[in-house]
């Protein structure tokens, strides 16, 4: 998982000029074209989106500020209505009322309007209208998340929707993971509830947010449904939101907790810091039904010579492999790669996220630990058994794209009569999962060129130059994919792109060069 303290944005706040309301109404239909845009009278705009105008549930609208919408006000198509509020002028709730009567031709089951506020509270103007206020944009987008799944009997009444809103306000708990700019026990540092701590795993943060949350929760009363909602702050990546929402259900699961869950992503104008918060509200099941179980991963069966088939990790390999031999370069290599960590981190603090060697370094570390004890003449059966351990401790992208190359030179250690030809399969299949190419200044310009000189020279000497020579190429080359695409190129030059660089020290380890 990346270790980014303040977001980045490609682009400056005055060119992307999201606060202007304008800006909104004119291409939020552009991106959803059954919304249509309309103003109140105090010129206030709000977005109609007409194809739920037919719906026989009740109602839901959103209000927030131009340029403070998260992602989940953007996204939910069970929002019937966003209105945004600017220059001080506020939009009420008798006003999304009236411009969503006249647009619509039948009458709702009634109206809730969900915003931001001080403090939490529920007012009911009338018998079909609910004014419902949050106290953070992560609590907004929990109850937008929480309305638009819920059971048909809750949202067909009103009077059972304002029931839902009341015990939210009451039982729902929060917690806050926000990246620290200094480090702590020689590990980049979040604060959380308990303070400073040191950052190793996301597992560890989340577990630590979900614990703090769940004091509230100790002891419940009836069946009840966790609606879970965590929201990732100024801009994690997909890959950290994946690693995120799988920590959560890991433990979720492991509590016996039923659980449905939910996200968003939140811009926060006032602090830089990226991060993610954490919301959970224990739901009587009336309300709301638990999502069901992931289905367990099953071993993907291939066919072999004769046709039948049998599992790619457990294939016997037509190489034969030296214990010794192979656990001598994996410990060089690894090894290598932890002493290099400053250097790569330094790189990587220059040009990136700041955390490429930190990723590199504990993934090396879980290697080490890994191969004690294991037999490494089964080495495809022992690499592919390693990978489901690096994909729980190893994040960042880097650490996804070691996963992915790893997992199929198992495959192909298991069905090539060669080292390099199962290199070169394996880094065949990685380039379908990633746009990554030579040039391109990242990992793959110390990769290719070492694995295709291997490949049609049979020298590792010879290999490991090119790959060197490739690294020290990413040093004049603007890139092109990454955090360093969005740093101006004279931030880059001179600096070797830090997962090029650390490939470039664990193959320079494991060749013995």
């Amino acid at each position: 998982m990346a270790v980014v303290v303040e977001q980045t944005i490609p682009f400056p706040a005055s060119t992307l000029d999201l606060h202007n309301s304008q800006r909104w109404s004119s291409l939020f239909p552009l991106i959803r074209p059954t919304v249509k845009a309309v103003r109140n009278a105090n010129g206030s705009h709000v977005l109609i989106d007409s194809a739920l105008l037919k719906s026989k549930t009740v109602f839901i609208a959103a209000v927030g500020r131009s340029g403070a919408l998260s992602s989940k006000v953007l996204d939910d198509r069970d929002v019937v209505a966003i209105a945004t509020e600017h220059d001080g002028v506020e939009v009420t709730a008798q006003d999304v009322q009236q411009l969503l009567q006249a647009e619509s031709e039948i009458k709702s089951q009634g109206i809730v309007v969900a915003r931001v506020g001080k403090k939490r509270k529920v007012e009911q103007h009338s018998d079909d209208l609910v004014e419902v206020h949050t106290g953070s944009e992560l609590e907004l987008d929990h109850i937008l998340h929480l309305l638009g799944s819920a059971t048909d009997t809750c949202r067909g009444s009103i009077q059972e929707v304002t029931n839902l809103l009341q015990v939210f306000n009451e039982r729902t708990s929060v917690a806050h993971t926000k990246f620290h700019v200094e480090k702590a026990e020689g590990n980049p540092a979040v604060l959380q509830a308990g303070g400073v701590a040191g950052f190793e795993k996301a597992k560890h943060a989340v577990e630590r947010d979900l614990k703090h949350v769940m004091k509230a929760h100790a002891a419940q009363d009836g069946d009840v449904t966790y609606s879970v909602h965590y929201s990732d702050i100024n801009g994690l990546s997909r890959l950290e939101n994946y690693i995120i929402a799988g920590e959560v259900a890991q433990y979720l699961e492991s509590q016996s907790m039923p659980y449905r869950l939910s996200h968003s992503t939140v811009l926060n104008h006032s602090d830089a810091a990226r991060g993610f918060s954490i919301s959970i509200f224990p739901v009587p099941s009336r309300y709301l039904v638990a999502q069901p179980k992931p289905q367990q991963h099953v071993a993907t069966l291939v066919a072999n010579e004769s046709g039948t088939q049998q599992r790619s990790s457990g294939s016997k390999s037509r190489i034969t492999f030296d214990d010794a031999g192979i656990r001598r370069r994996i410990q060089a290599g690894c090894d290598a790669v932890i002493k290099a960590e400053p250097i790569i981190t330094d790189y990587d603090e220059k040009v990136g996220d700041g955390d490429c060697g930190y990723t590199l370094r504990d993934g090396a570390k879980q290697v080490l630990s890994f191969i004690e004890g294991k037999d490494l003449t089964q080495l495809p059966e022992i690499v592919s058994q390693l990978v489901s351990e690096l994909e729980v401790n190893m994040g960042g992208t880097s650490g996804a794209l070691y996963c992915i190359y790893l997992t199929a030179l198992a495959s192909a250690l298991a069905s090539e009569q060669m080292v390099s030809a199962a290199l070169k399969a394996a880094l065949e299949q990685l380039m379908k999962y990633t746009r990554a190419r030579l040039g391109d200044r990242t990992m793959m310009d110390a990769l290719i060129p070492y694995i295709e000189t291997l490949e049609s020279t049979g020298d590792v000497k010879e290999a490991v130059q090119r790959a060197k020579q490739g690294v020290e190429g990413t040093k004049t080359m603007e890139a092109s994919l990454g955090r360093s695409a969005y740093l101006d190129e004279s931030a880059t030059q001179g600096v070797p792109d830090p997962g090029a660089y650390g490939l470039l020290i664990l193959m320079e380890g494991m060749s013995g060069v």
